[in-house]
């Protein structure tokens, strides 16, 4: 069984939409993937902007936008096939751009309408993988866990650091995932503050000043406390993280920040004795938390391949749309702490 897929991937770090067209095979119950063109489209500054501040938007206003959003990717999706010469692909799957996650209130909102995505390139679409999930109870984060149970099971564990750190390993047979911390979405900020769209290889967080107090404050937040599954949104950075930065320098937040970002993590390591890490995602660019985080724990740190750090979650989210497709479980509810496993995703 053999299937070719375009996954779509928005993160809450606003890199850019991530676009990765690869080919799945089923043999004997084993899926094995190969990469066949992936790319990075950075947002105009006018799209960075539109997409960041979504969350103040009128119902109105962010239903044109959902739309609107729905016709850029499928544009983009257009201009990619042309740009790689695509000629055989079994479906495209969006995962959109969060704008709402509030699973206790059971909803969350991915904008970006994938009716506009088939509109425009007449191929299946799978969108809106996380709300059935939040009706079912769980917290319709994290969704990778699947596409590591079933792609990348010679690691323990499997870490995103992206606009939020996430993790997935198998604990007594189940696999159980939770976002961890907030990780690009508090530090990109602050680099913002100092004119860097980020703060490269953790060069500024490294010059600055951790202030102890601080960094007990964040460290102690009630989240870190919660059992898993769980999972993190930008509703809580706001109500929770950015008030403690008040008045510190820029540099000296990214320092307490990337400080606490690495306590949290190798905690975690520490805590259920994980031994091969495979780490991906924009923040495994940053040296300097990575060099953090292995000096506070054992775990061995596996650095992957480019092509794998950048697109390993548009990867997934193209095999969440295979698997949707074929009526298969692609959300686990070890993971999401939904009802059941399900298989999730609206197809058009």
């Amino acid at each position: 069984m053999k299937f070719n897929a375009i996954g779509l991937m928005s993160g809450t770090s606003l890199d850019g939409l991530d676009i990765c067209f690869a080919e799945f095979q089923k043999t004997a119950d084993l899926w094995k993937f190969e990469i066949l063109h992936a790319e990075t489209i950075p947002y105009s500054n006018v799209w960075e902007q539109k997409l960041r501040t979504a969350m103040q938007l009128s119902a109105e206003q962010l239903l044109a936008l959902n739309s609107e959003y729905g016709f850029y990717l499928g544009e983009r999706v257009k201009e990619f096939i042309s740009k790689h010469k695509i000629t055989e692909i079994d479906l495209i799957a969006s995962h959109g751009h969060t704008v709402f996650h509030q699973p206790e209130k059971r909803f969350t909102t991915q904008i970006g309408d994938g009716r506009a995505i088939k509109l425009l390139n007449d191929i299946p679409v799978v969108y809106d993988f996380r709300s059935q999930d939040v009706l079912m109870g769980g917290n319709g984060a994290p969704l990778v866990p699947i596409g590591d149970e079933l792609l990348f099971a010679k690691f323990d564990a499997c870490v995103n650091l992206g606009g939020f750190s996430n993790i997935s390993f198998k604990e007594e047979g189940n696999r159980i995932a939770f976002d961890i911390c907030p990780v690009n979405i508090v530090l990109n900020r602050y680099a913002e503050l100092l004119n860097k769209k980020y703060d490269r290889n953790g060069e500024t967080a490294r010059s600055g000043t951790v202030n102890a107090e601080v960094l007990k404050a964040l460290n102690s937040l009630p989240f870190y406390r919660n059992s898993p599954p769980k999972s993190l949104g930008l509703e809580w950075v706001r109500e929770n993280v950015f008030e403690l930065f008040d008045g510190l320098k820029p540099e000296d937040v990214l320092a307490i920040f990337t400080e606490h970002a690495a306590e949290q993590i190798s905690a975690v390591f520490r805590k259920y004795r994980l031994e091969k890490v495979l780490f991906t995602g924009g923040g495994t660019y940053n040296s300097f938390l990575i060099e953090l985080i292995s000096s506070k724990c054992s775990s061995e740190t596996v650095i992957p391949n480019p092509q794998i750090i950048n697109f390993k979650e548009a990867l997934i989210f193209s095999f969440m749309g295979v698997l949707r497709i074929n009526n298969e479980t692609n959300v686990l509810a070890s993971a999401t702490g939904s009802s059941r496993n399900h298989s999730s995703g609206l197809i058009v």
